[in-house]
């Protein structure tokens, strides 16, 4: 599973890291000595955790010279401290896909380069957005282990109660539903959310607007790798229709709603239990739902697209688990052979995805027999294969450039950003400063 937030702290302090600890490491494939125990560090924890340490334990098994100890719960923030402290773990993975810039271009991460040829590894057997975000100019620092897709849920029963015969296609179909599905109190208050556009519930709802992007056919960075918010009307489009429907529930109706909703990651989501009706969400929500509500009548498809753009129908925001060696560590063959398991095996990619409901991110893996048939997940298999899904700009500054998208986006449905244009011209402004003395190697 993966949360939007930012962490423009962990880009900042990355880039001190590597300046405080820096250190000599030894050539590709050669180890100081042999390890008997060795650490992979995952952000996953509870019952996502427990699956990642099943599948490590059967690597255990089948490797008798070494021990695993897997350690969840692990943020980017943290890597960033162990790397300060020259204290690493042997393998780190990390949920924030766009920081692959910073752990490859500063090298907090190693050039994985030299394993890959050593062990005749083609890079191909990874689907291109894949291979998109796991280097950072030819650089490869990082593989994937399992994919994030963003598609639509929406609840049946609520659909045949409004006489709804299935999910919508298009923004405007989507306002409209919202609208009918919607239950509110005497005093306007929202009982049963259609949808809730507030930017920032849930992981749907990213605020550097990631999960719509794809879906309007928006472009963050030109050619010239300028920051085009104000250039590409596609931006202004998102925000114009996401702040329309934030105005016909209220704002302040909004932050109550939001308020009185349970964390995302508990059983008392509010889709799960009825409260909302219609979400974007990752393909990890099947597996939660099965876990926590599998009473719940529901559907998955893709998301609603721009009306003018039918043909991105399909299509989704893709992002996923980075996985990589942190500089400094001491163990490089045990580490790459984990890490290499973890990435390149078809058989443990599927033991991962039928549990934790991740996409598996191979080719391979993706039919592979072992994988269980769930309908509801299967629409995240075909996103994921959809040419027109995409991934957030892999830059220098990692995904710091997100918080500053973020910071208008919530003044913006707040009624407090001004003029739509001159604020994205700003945000541009501030986005091409920042990606240019993060190339210059300052610290943006």
């Amino acid at each position: 599973m993966r949360r939007w937030a930012i962490g423009l702290l962990a880009t900042l302090a990355l880039c001190a890291a590597v300046v405080g600890a820096m250190r000599t490491s030894a050539s590709a494939g050669t180890d100081a000595a042999k390890a008997e125990n060795i650490t992979l560090w995952v952000g996953f924890s509870a019952r996502e955790l427990k699956a990642i340490k099943s599948v490590v334990a059967e690597y255990d098994k089948k490797t008798s010279n070494v021990t695993v100890k897997v350690v969840g719960g692990i943020d980017d923030d943290k890597i960033t401290a162990a790397i300060r402290s020259g204290n690493v773990p042997d393998v780190v993975s990390s949920f924030t896909s766009a920081n692959v810039g910073k752990y490859c271009s500063t090298g907090a991460w190693i050039d994985l380069k030299p394993f890959l040829s050593k062990d005749k590894i083609d890079v191909n057997i990874f689907p291109k957005t894949t291979q998109y975000y796991t280097q950072y100019k030819g650089k490869r620092c990082a593989l994937p282990m399992l994919a994030d897709v963003y598609g639509f849920y929406y609840n049946k029963k609520m659909f045949k109660a409004a006489g709804l015969k299935g999910p919508p296609k298009t923004m405007s179909q989507l306002t409209a539903y919202a609208k009918k599905l919607t239950k509110r109190g005497s005093n306007g208050s929202i009982k049963v959310a259609g949808y809730n556009p507030f930017l920032g519930f849930y992981a749907g709802n990213a605020p550097d607007l990631s999960t719509y992007a794809p879906l309007f056919g928006a472009k963050w960075i030109d050619g010239a790798g300028k920051s085009t918010m104000a250039k590409d009307p596609a931006w202004g489009k998102i925000l114009r229709w996401q702040k329309g429907l934030v105005d016909w529930y209220g704002y302040k109706n909004l932050q109550r709603f939001n308020a009185g909703a349970a964390d995302e990651f508990s059983a008392s989501h509010a889709f799960e239990i009825g409260k909302l009706a219609m979400m974007i969400d990752g393909e990890w929500r099947v597996a939660f739902i099965q876990a926590e509500h599998p009473e719940l009548s529901y559907g998955t498809a893709p998301a609603p697209v721009d009306d003018a753009h039918p043909e991105l129908y399909g299509a989704g925001y893709v992002n996923g688990t980075i996985i990589g060696i942190p500089k400094g560590v001491k163990h490089k063959d045990e580490a790459w052979a984990l890490l290499k398991y973890l990435t390149t095996n078809s058989h443990a990619l599927a033991l991962l995805s039928n549990s934790i409901r991740n996409v598996p991110s191979t080719k391979a893996s993706l039919n592979h027999p072992d994988i269980k048939p769930d309908p509801n997940f299967k629409t995240f298999l075909k996103l994921f294969a959809n040419p027109n899904s995409k991934t957030s700009p892999i830059t220098a500054a990692g995904n710091a450039y997100g918080s500053l998208i973020q910071a208008f986006t919530v003044k913006w449905q707040a009624g407090n950003a001004g003029n739509l244009q001159g604020g994205l011209k700003k945000v541009d402004k501030n986005i091409d400063a920042q990606l240019k003395q993060a190339q210059a190697g300052g610290v943006p």
